[in-house]
């Protein structure tokens, strides 16, 4: 049974969406869609480099714009200064990845089942991309534009990448063989 309050729901609703399609189709709509374009395209070509800090860099850029432009509630203005510390205590951490006698007090200081994943410290670089991860998965959740989805997915494959290629450091300073742990069914 729809009532008075539902139908006027269901109105508003339709009105929203003849907009918004209004909208998509406006000229300044056709440019930032370019612009997206572009941008994600530099996002995907960062995402192939390989390159660990490149992709930190760039991913804190992103957040550091989204913080100056587009933060419009307490909440998303505190999500993204969380992801900009926990970005930068990444970088912190990538400059000592690969000594081995630096990296290995951080290993010793995750000794614990629960602060070790795939037999590798779950450090706070791996905690910032896991959690950076979960923040983007959010993101892709709610009611954007085709064009942005991309961008968030663009950007969710790079903070994957980087969390395998940090492994991967790990794993090189610490003397520890991934395909090892891979046999044996531990997830990096």
């Amino acid at each position: 049974m729809k009532t008075p309050s539902l139908l006027k729901l269901q109105a508003l609703l339709a009105v929203e969406g003849g907009l918004y399609k209004e909208h998509a189709i406006a000229p300044s709509a056709k440019k930032l869609n370019g612009a997206l374009g572009d941008l994600l395209s530099h996002i995907r070509e960062i995402g192939k480099s390989g390159n660990l800090g490149l992709m930190v860099a760039a991913e804190k850029a992103i957040i550091s714009d989204e913080l100056k432009n587009h933060a419009n509630s307490k909440g998303m203005v505190s999500s993204l200064s969380a992801a900009l510390s926990e970005l930068t205590a990444m970088e912190r951490l990538l400059s000592i990845v690969d000594d081995k006698e630096e990296y290995s007090r951080v290993d010793r200081a995750h000794s614990l089942p629960k602060n070790r994943k795939g037999g590798l410290p779950l450090d706070e670089a791996r905690q910032a991309l896991a959690s950076h991860y979960a923040r983007l998965n959010n993101l892709d959740r709610a009611r954007l534009p085709e064009e942005e989805k991309k961008l968030i997915d663009a950007r969710k494959t790079n903070i994957f990448a980087a969390g395998k290629l940090y492994a991967e450091r790990q794993a090189t300073t610490l003397g520890i063989d991934l395909a090892q742990g891979k046999r044996r069914g531990m997830r990096i």
